[in-house]
């Protein structure tokens, strides 16, 4: 219970926050917002936007396991991506191309991070769903690509995981390594039911094509 009240109590403080710089962004007091959005990143991990931006997840993830209790770490995360897409939107509003990019990056990591670590489909509200982030996002490196990929299928979108593994091909055509990946990836959905397939928006016959390009290429 009293684990239960801390995660409540800081969701709704971090909640108000939100509210408070949503209504700024939307006001187009554009200023006011980056102000507070920094103040909710140094009071979430002690740092400033900037040096959030250049931690790696794992490092993000270190620095908040040593500053909280583990149960609460996981609605951190989320807090940093959600933070993460508002200055994104800040950045790309007042016309800063590369620092919105870095926020969208870095935000849709963490969420795919987080994700991959609990319910696929468990998240707050207020979080920016995925894609949000992959919709601000005009081309994506083919790091986040496999995340994706991952995620995608992890949830069952399959179609959706597919579109992923085409970015990645495009991106390396020749690539034995990649053609494994896509061989393993499609061999991994044959052992669904025609009925999962289909939901996933990736029949079998579609299934079957993809294998049979890939091992033919390879």
């Amino acid at each position: 219970m009293i684990r239960r009240d801390y995660i409540v109590r800081m969701i709704q403080e971090f909640a108000e926050a939100l509210a408070r710089i949503r209504a700024l962004k939307n006001g187009e007091q554009l200023g006011e917002a980056s102000l507070l959005t920094e103040t909710e990143f140094k009071r979430i991990t002690g740092l400033d936007s900037e040096s959030v931006l250049k931690l790696s997840e794992t490092e993000l993830l270190a620095r908040l396991i040593q500053s909280e209790p583990l149960h609460a770490v996981r609605e951190k995360m989320f807090f940093l991506t959600t933070l993460l897409k508002e200055t994104g939107d800040i950045a790309a509003a007042e016309g800063r191309v590369d620092e919105s990019r870095a926020c969208y990056l870095k935000g849709l990591h963490l969420l795919l991070d987080s994700l991959a670590r609990g319910d696929g489909f468990e998240q707050p509200e207020f979080v920016p769903k995925v894609e949000l982030f992959v919709g601000a996002l005009d081309e994506l490196p083919t790091h986040t690509d496999v995340l994706l990929m991952e995620h995608y299928e992890r949830i069952g979108q399959f179609g959706k995981a597919e579109d992923c593994l085409f970015a990645i091909l495009e991106a390396d055509p020749k690539n034995q390594a990649v053609l494994e990946f896509g061989i393993s990836f499609y061999e991994r959905l044959l052992g669904h039911s025609d009925v999962r397939l289909a939901d996933g928006n990736l029949p079998r016959a579609e299934v079957e094509a993809g294998l049979a390009e890939l091992r033919a290429r390879k």
